[in-house]
Formats: structure tokens, sequence, C-alpha cells
């Protein structure tokens, strides 16, 4: 509901809409919309850098530590207790990326877990061997590949990527995977413009090869529910802190894969899936809060069990934030100087919205949001050659992410921001010409 039909007596007096009170009860869950800056309540459009969390997971978390608190595997009450919540835990993101729970492995973030992941497999690899990548991918899923290949003498290759539409040069993927490929690493969501790409397609270039297929769907997780079965890939990562959980990456990884690889670990460590896979005492308090944080999700969906449920949700929260993308995404089409960056609305993309504004550097945009209280990152965000190959390095872009709280009242505060600084920018640029061909000083922002 928009500020004008906030206003609006006729709205105001009509009773709310299913997906109104849904959105409502969803939103009063999360204490930090409650924030207020510069006197605005806090829009938070930050969400594909980390969105914020439901009261249910700072519950999970601290429920564990004051009740639960221990090491695993040890024949007392609160060490069986940890053992439990961490196989709850399992269960929960094997219905989530449709896997089996001996699939799922935690880590610190999913940079941490591709870096484990890459060297293991590189111990197979010898020169002559090659890696695909592509330039769309954050560096997560470029740097472990480039490190590993470096170490063992392998060649990387990247899939080229058309900076008109942010997509994919899919004959140049199809060219680059080759008999001497032996990954495809590929990721399912751009974080930095927002394309979707096939990694399904990817993966079945890679297997025709006898490659392993790695997706990094961790832009791609908060937004569409995945399936690693219908994706077909030997290895999934995404973390959940974006998608309303705490600061940990979790792993998928076919199960005879993971009793496989040569991964590095302590000797008298478990040495069965997915434990293998991970390294010394974890995050245990993040484990359960993770969980919770899938829980939330399959909250706002029905059905008979939780994949299901999470089906539900997802079908709910894709449908929305593809409206509220579509909103504005036109609405900066119509804000003169506005560049925007990716597929438009008739593409697969997540509702996540990079631009510029000519004559204004993105970290100055930012700051100028923050003090109206929209919170929105700039730079890179870590997928710099996708952000180079769109001629905006170093400076960057602003990245606007929708997130299941967004509001479409909010999406029209970033519109009217947006709108008033490159109007500002555009008198100033007429005012700093009138000063400069009078020989007075330049206006700044």
């Amino acid at each position: 509901m928009t500020a004008g039909q906030l206003n609006d007596p006729a709205v105001a007096m009509r009773e709310p809409t299913d997906d109104e009170r849904t959105i409502a009860n969803m939103r009063a869950q999360f204490p930090a919309l409650e924030r207020v800056h510069g006197g605005q309540q806090v829009a938070y459009f930050d969400g594909p850098g980390g969105t914020q969390v439901p009261r249910r997971v700072v519950d999970a978390m601290s429920n564990y530590l004051y009740k639960h608190n221990a090491n695993t595997h040890w024949a007392y009450p609160s060490s069986a207790e940890t053992d439990a919540i961490l196989l709850d835990s399992r269960a929960a993101f094997a219905d989530m990326l449709n896997a089996t729970p001996d699939e799922i492995s935690f880590g610190a973030n999913m940079t941490t877990i591709a870096f484990h992941v890459a060297r293991a497999i590189g111990r197979t690899m010898q020169p002559g061997d090659e890696v695909v990548i592509t330039d769309l991918d954050h560096h997560a899923n470029v740097a472990p590949w480039v490190e590993m290949a470096r170490d063992r003498g392998v060649t990387v290759r990247s899939v080229p990527v058309d900076p008109v539409n942010a997509q994919l040069d899919w004959n140049a993927f199809e060219r680059l995977v080759t008999p001497r490929t032996r990954v495809v690493a590929v990721g399912a969501a751009s974080n930095a413009v927002g394309t979707i790409s096939d990694v399904a397609r990817a993966t079945t270039m890679a297997h025709a090869v006898g490659a392993l297929a790695f997706v990094d769907a961790v832009h791609y997780a908060p937004h569409e529910l995945v399936d690693v079965r219908r994706i077909g890939c030997d290895l999934l990562a995404c973390s959940a802190y974006k998608f309303y959980g705490p600061h940990i990456g979790v792993l998928y990884g076919r199960r005879d894969l993971l009793e496989s690889l040569d991964v590095p670990r302590l000797q008298p460590a478990p040495d069965n899936a997915p434990d293998r896979l991970e390294t010394g005492t974890q995050n245990h308090e993040g484990i359960a809060g993770a969980a919770a944080a899938v829980a939330f999700l399959e909250s706002l969906g029905t059905g008979a069990d939780r994949r299901s449920r999470l089906a539900s949700a997802y079908e709910f929260l894709h449908r929305r934030g593809h409206r509220l993308f579509a909103r504005l995404w036109q609405g900066l089409e119509k804000i003169p100087r506005v560049r925007r960056y990716g597929p438009g609305p008739d593409q697969p993309r997540t509702p996540t919205v990079a631009f510029t504004i000519d004559g204004l550097d993105p970290e100055a945009i930012s700051i100028a949001l923050a003090a109206r209280g929209i919170f929105a990152s700039h730079g890179d965000f870590y997928a710099s050659t996708i952000v180079e190959r769109l001629g905006q390095q170093p400076a960057g872009l602003v990245r606007v992410g929708a997130a299941a709280y967004t509001t479409d009242d909010e999406i029209e505060r970033v519109l009217e921001a947006v709108d008033e600084l490159a109007r500002r920018e555009r008198s100033g640029s007429a005012a700093g010409a009138q000063r400069e061909r009078s020989g007075s000083g330049r206006q700044t922002l």
C-alpha cells in the first residue's frame, strides 16, 4: 500500500486484503523495522548484502546458548540436545534445498565453504585440467577456483557477459566447456544486478564432459526455492543471513561426493558425510538460528509438509517481489539521469535493482538516501568483474533490493528520494555551468 493510498479515506476504511494482513503480521516479527533514523522510519533495502532477522531467529539462538550449549557427541543431556538440534537443522535445510539431511553441512560462510571445497577438489586435478567460471559471479565463486588453479597449475576460463542486458554469453559458455573441464562454477543469480542464470543448463554442460558443477545460490536462495534435484548440481552453497537468518553458510553436496572428497580434516574427527566437511566446533547457535529462518519462511506458506509450505511461501514472496521490482524499475526509468543495470521485468531476475545517477558518486547517493531513512548499499558488492564490464569501476553502483518485509510505500520513498537527488543534480549542474561561465566555483552535493 502506498503513502497516497494510506491517506485515501476510501482505502483506509476498507478491510485489508489477505496479502496485506500477511505482510503486516510478518513485519511485526522484525524488531529492526521499528528503527528511526533522521526522523524517518528506516526502510531496509540492503537485503542483498544481508537481511534483517525475525525474533524467532534470535530466540532460537539465545535458547540454544542459555539451555543447550555444549559440544557434540558426548553422553550427557546438553550434548545430546546439541546433536539433536544440529540434526533438525540439517533436516530443515534438506527440505529447503530438496536434498537429504546427510547431504547438508555448515560453515562460516559461503566464501569459506567454497575455498574449502575448491582445495579438496584441487587435490584431484593436475596441469592441463580446466575450471570454468563466469564474469557475472560474486568473487566468492571466483577467487577459490583461481587460487586452487594457481596452486595446482590448472587453467581457469571465464564465461563473458553481455554488458547491455547482464546475461551470460551461452554460446561462449558452450565453447569453453571442453573435455579438459573438471569443474564448472556458476552463480544462480547475480548479487549485483539481479540476473538469474540457467544453472541447470550449465550443470548439464558440465556433466556432458564429466565435470563437477558447483552452484553459488547465495543471492538466488532468498528469492527462489532451490531444488538441487532439478538443477542436478553436485555442490551448491548459500548463506542463511541472506534469507532472514544469522551469519552462517550452508553447503549441499551429493552424499557419494561428500564421502569421497579429499577434504582437509583432523584425523580424529568424524569421517562420514556430512560431518567430514565441517572443520572444528561449529557455530551451533548460528545453525539453530538458521533453522529458525527456514521455519520463518515456512510459516508464510501453506501445505501438508515443510517443502510444500516453503513452495507456497516462495510463490507468494516471488509474486510480491516481482511486483515491487517492476514498480521500482519502471519508476526509475522515468527519472532523468538515472541509469539502470541488469535485465528488465520480462527476464528471469531477482527484485534487486542496480542504478547510478549521472554526475553523482554512488557513495554520495547512498549517504543521501540514508539521511532519508533509506538504507541501501553501494560499490561493486564483491562482484567486481561484472561491475567493471558495465564500465562502473571504481565507484560502482547503488543497489536497492526488495525483501519479504519491503512495502509499496517504501518503494515510493525510494523513487521520490532518487527523483529529488537527480533533480538537485540537474539544477546543480546548470548552476555550476553558469558559475563556470562567470568564473565562480563549483557547487557540490
